[in-house]
C-alpha cells in the first residue's frame, strides 16, 4: 500500500520517474541493498535477537580487499572469490562471538561494524581506491534488456536458491523453528548454534558480494560505500514482513521492500528532497514496522 501511494504521488509530481532509464536505475541502485537484505532476513529469521549491523562495514572492507587484489594484478574472478570468502570470515567472527560468548547480537554487530568500517577507513586513508581496469566494470555497468547484469547474475539466482532453501529443505524448516522457539529446537536436537553461525557467515558473504558489485559499478572502492546499509537492510527486512522476534516472514517481502525503498529514494531525489529527510523517512518506517509487528503478534498493550 505504501508503495502504491508513493508511486501515485510520483506520477503527478515527477513524470520522469516512469521511464525505462529510471527503471534500470532503480534496479541498479537496488542491488547492493538487495544482497545485504537477503542475508539480513536469514539472520533475523533465526530469532534470539538476531540482527547484523556490521553489514555496512563488511561491504566497505571487502570492497577495499577486492580492489586491492585487482590492483595487485590478481584476476578479477579470483579477487572476487577471495573477497566473498573474506566476508564470510568477517561474518563468522560475529557468529562465533554471539554463539560462544552468548553476547547480544545488537552489541556484537554494532561493535564489529565500527571495527570493520574503521579498518576500511584506516587502510584507505579515507580516500577511494581508483584506477581499476575498465574490464572490471563489465559486471557492474552493463545491462541486458534494461536489467543490470549484476541483477541477473547475482540477485535473481540467489533469491531463487535461498527461497528454495527456506521453503523446500530441512535447513529452512530448522531456521524457522529456531526463530519460533529456540528452547524447543534445542530439546529436539537441532544444531541451534551452528544454524546461527551459518546465517552470520552467509550475511557476511552477501555483504562482501555487494562490495564486489559496488567496485565493479564505480570502478573504485569507496570506504564509505556501506554507509546506512545496516539501517536500510533492517528496515527493508521488517517492512517486508519478517518479524523482529524471528520465526516468521520471508525473502519475497524483503525484496519488495528493497524496491520500494530504492524507488522512494530516487523519487525523493527527483523532487529535490534533502537527504536528511530521506533518512528520517527510513527511521519512521523502521519504528512503524516494529510497532506493527508487535500489534500483529500480541495485540497493542501499553
Amino acid at each position: 500500500m505504501l508503495w502504491l501511494i508513493a508511486l501515485a504521488v510520483l506520477a503527478t509530481r515527477a513524470p520522469a520517474f516512469f521511464t525505462l532509464a529510471n527503471f534500470t536505475s532503480v534496479l541498479q541502485f537496488s542491488t547492493l541493498l538487495a544482497l545485504v537484505t537477503l542475508g539480513q532476513t536469514f539472520v533475523i529469521l533465526t530469532g534470539g535477537g538476531g540482527i547484523d549491523l556490521s553489514v555496512g562495514g563488511i561491504v566497505s572492507l571487502a570492497g577495499f580487499t577486492i580492489a586491492f587484489l585487482v590492483k595487485q594484478g590478481t584476476p578479477a574472478f579470483l579477487a572476487g572469490i577471495a573477497g566473498v570468502l573474506f566476508g564470510g570470515i568477517l561474518g563468522s567472527i560475529n557468529g562465533l562471538i554471539i554463539t560462544r560468548l552468548r553476547l547480544l547480537p545488537l552489541i556484537v554487530t554494532l561493535g564489529t561494524f565500527y571495527a570493520y568500517n574503521g579498518l576500511a577507513l584506516a587502510l584507505t586513508g579515507g580516500a577511494p581506491i581508483t584506477g581499476l581496469p575498465s574490464s572490471f566494470g563489465m559486471l557492474g555497468q552493463n545491462a541486458v534488456l534494461a536489467i543490470p547484469l549484476h541483477t541477473l547474475v547475482f540477485v535473481l539466482p540467489l533469491f531463487i536458491v535461498m527461497m528454495f532453501i527456506l521453503t523446500q529443505t530441512p535447513l529452512g524448516r530448522w531456521i524457522y523453528a529456531v526463530g519460533s522457539n529456540e528452547k524447543a529446537s534445542r530439546l529436539v536436537g537441532l544444531p541451534v548454534d551452528a544454524i546461527r553461525l551459518g546465517v552470520y557467515v552467509l550475511s557476511g558473504m552477501l555483504a562482501a558480494l555487494a562490495g564486489l558489485v559496488a567496485d565493479s559499478w564505480l570502478l573504485s572502492a569507496r570506504p564509505n560505500i556501506g554507509d546506512n546499509l545496516e539501517l536500510l537492510s533492517l528496515t527493508a527486512t521488517l517492512l517486508g514482513g519478517t518479524s523482529i522476534f524471528g520465526g516468521s516472514g520471508g525473502l519475497t517481502g524483503s525484496l519488495i521492500a528493497v524496491l520500494f525503498f530504492t524507488s522512494l529514494q530516487i523519487g525523493l531525489q527527483m523532487l529535490n528532497v534533502n537527504n536528511i529527510w530521506q533518512l528520517g523517512v527510513v527511521g519512521l518506517l523502521l519504528i512503524g514496522s516494529v510497532l506493527m509487528d508487535r500489534l500483529v503478534r500480541t495485540g497493542w498493550t501499553a
